[in-house]
């Protein structure tokens, strides 16, 4: 279980990550971008950030390696913002969670109506059966 510390760290540096990457890159590769969460190590000299991206593939990939050139420039930042001993090393991670949950409501909406008329008769026996047990 992470300590209270480190849970609060992940956050801070989630937060500043958004930030330096909405207002301080320049780097036109860079698309339309969400952190979703930082996964910092124990002894706080890692840190996995994950990121959403809207866009193609080929736009992902674009945007995931200028995340990648500009660890340095983002680690700096963070070391300017955040006052901690070390900075942690940071890593950026494609976080597909959403995109998969997309997936599955869209399957759900496709199984949706295929299962309502099943349910709509099964409405119907039930009523069939209350009226005769009245009668």
């Amino acid at each position: 279980m992470a300590s209270r510390r480190v849970e609060r760290l992940s956050d801070l540096i989630k937060q500043e990550t958004s930030g330096i990457i909405q207002n301080e890159m320049r780097d036109p590769r860079v698309g339309f971008i969400t952190v979703t969460s930082v996964d910092l190590s124990q002894d706080l000299r890692h840190a996995k950030i994950f990121v959403s991206i809207m866009g193609t593939d080929k736009e992902r990939e674009k945007t995931m390696n200028a995340l990648d050139k500009a660890c340095g420039f983002i680690r700096t930042r963070l070391g300017s913002k955040i006052r901690i001993r070390h900075v942690p090393e940071v890593i950026f991670r494609l976080d597909e969670s959403y995109e998969y949950a997309a997936r599955i409501a869209e399957v759900m909406k496709q199984i949706k109506p295929e299962i309502q008329p099943s349910a709509e008769s099964e409405e119907s026996d039930e009523s069939s059966v209350e009226d005769t047990s009245n009668g």
